[in-house]
């Protein structure tokens, strides 16, 4: 049997996936066959996947994009690939073609895309932020865990070896107990804004329907399209664009995402689970994210790991600069200090009894402060497997390799967590939210912005 048949009549076999476990021989045989791929927005970061995974050895077989003017050189450079505007019919039509699926559109349409695709049984790269809303993140886990199919969120600072090196550093108590986390960006969001309106004609190369996708009915505008990255329907802010990166480190290395694992069959899901988050905002607005936020998660001890607080700072008005300076003991590059080339625009601050560890925003690179003075580093051991790229990862993983490191079930949580500060910014009040249930449990409207309505036909 081909390897693509092979994994055609996988997805509709559902446990005999185990088999494949046990028996790598069967996977082997064909191991040099191509991998055929299909992507899912070919501009913007869709453009990086153009080049990536031909470079990688792997065919591109299908383009999708509601834009024709988007990325036209995409067409030019693989000519043999089909093109396609709507994602449904392209999944409908080559279904039996297509090995494997990278979503890289709009934030609204990650999950609508990659869970149409994981149904058909096909491995799933999806770009960050994993999802728009917090349930949607929920949904993207449990359905790549019912489908068994290979799956990585595009946070690929995870692949680097600053990275993973922090995170052995953490877990070995080399910086003491941690109880305090800061992470920062001085980009900040739009404010509130007025609505578009009017409805100019829509341009000729750009398919509306199919860019709202789930998002309500409205009249087409440009300032939709071209500022939806700060409107709530259709983007995260800089919480799904920089904290899935700068977030995630924390989010690992600290444990956090154990407490989205069930409980012990005779413990509850108590209290002492719930993570409590609060956000100060500029102002606030059901429509547009904030001009500037700060937003402190707390977190419950995990096993020997005392409680600790995440603080979020995004937006240079937030206030929050002298702060991180002064645990820093340095200024801040903000175009005005050091090398003044806003080398520090982003970054993390792990502060622990022993010591600090900062990164860049992408969590590429590893400083322990005070410098020279953190000890005992060198000795610990090396104990997480390193990484030959974060897309190789999950090409590997789709052949049945080890699972990706950003793989859903992890992504997943760290998502619920990054985007429940975009519904925080919404509500003053402090918000419980039990990681196990995916709930707020202590304010109704809050629960109910966790989820989003789904236009007809887009459903999930």
């Amino acid at each position: 049997m081909r390897r693509r048949s092979f994994l055609r009549n996988l997805a509709w076999g559902g446990g005999s996936f185990l088999l494949l476990q046990h028996a790598p021989s069967a996977w082997t045989a064909q191991a040099n066959e191509k991998l055929n791929i299909a992507l899912i927005g070919v501009g913007g970061r869709g453009n990086w996947f153009v080049g990536t995974i031909p470079g990688l050895g792997e065919n591109l077989v299908a383009l999708c994009d509601v834009d024709e003017t988007k990325n036209p050189s995409a067409y030019e450079r693989l000519p043999k690939a089909r093109k396609f505007y709507d994602y449904r019919k392209m999944l409908d039509e080559m279904g039996q073609e297509i090995d494997a699926v990278i979503v890289a559109a709009p934030d609204h349409i990650h999950a609508p895309a990659a869970l149409r695709a994981m149904k058909l049984g096909k491995p799933v790269y999806c770009e960050k932020p994993l999802t728009n809303r917090v349930h949607e993140a929920r949904l993207m886990r449990e359905t790549a865990a019912r489908c068994q199919v290979a799956t990585q969120m595009g946070n690929q600072g995870t692949a680097s070896e600053p990275f993973r090196r922090a995170v052995e550093l953490i877990q070995a108590g080399t910086l003491g107990d941690i109880r305090e986390v800061h992470a920062w960006n001085d980009g900040g969001g739009p404010g509130p804004r007025p609505l578009p309106k009017g409805s100019p004609p829509v341009p000729a190369h750009f398919q509306w329907d199919l860019w709202l996708g789930p998002a309500a009915e409205r009249a087409y505008h440009p300032d939709w399209v071209k500022g939806w990255h700060g409107w709530r329907e259709f983007g995260t802010g800089n919480l799904g664009n920089w904290a899935s990166h700068t977030l995630n480190l924390p989010f690992m290395a600290l444990k956090l995402d154990t407490l989205w694992q069930k409980p012990a069959a005779n413990a509850s899901a108590t209290p002492d689970r719930a993570i409590r988050v609060q956000a100060e905002v500029s102002e606030t607005s059901p429509d547009a994210l904030p001009r500037w936020e700060i937003i402190h998660y707390d977190f419950p001890a995990r096993g020997p790991m005392p409680p600790v607080r995440v603080n979020w700072y995004n937006g240079s008005r937030g206030g929050f600069r002298q702060k991180i300076e002064d645990l820093m003991r340095r200024k801040l590059d903000w175009g005005d200090a050091g090398a003044k080339k806003w080398a520090d625009f982003a970054g993390l601050l792990v502060v622990g009894s022993k010591g600090m560890l900062h990164t860049i925003a992408h969590n590429t690179s590893l400083t322990l402060l005070p410098e020279g003075q953190v000890k005992d580093a060198d000795a610990v051991p090396r104990r997480l497997p390193r990484s030959p790229g974060h897309e190789r990862e999950w090409l590997q993983a789709c052949r049945g390799g080890p699972r990706a490191m950003s793989n859903f079930d992890y992504a997943g949580p760290l998502a619920e967590f990054v985007l429940l500060g975009n519904v925080a910014t919404l509500f003053p009040e402090k918000l419980d939210f039990d990681p196990t249930g995916c709930r707020i449990v202590n304010h109704e409207k809050a629960n109910l912005a966790l989820r989003r309505d789904y236009r007809k036909g887009w459903e999930i």
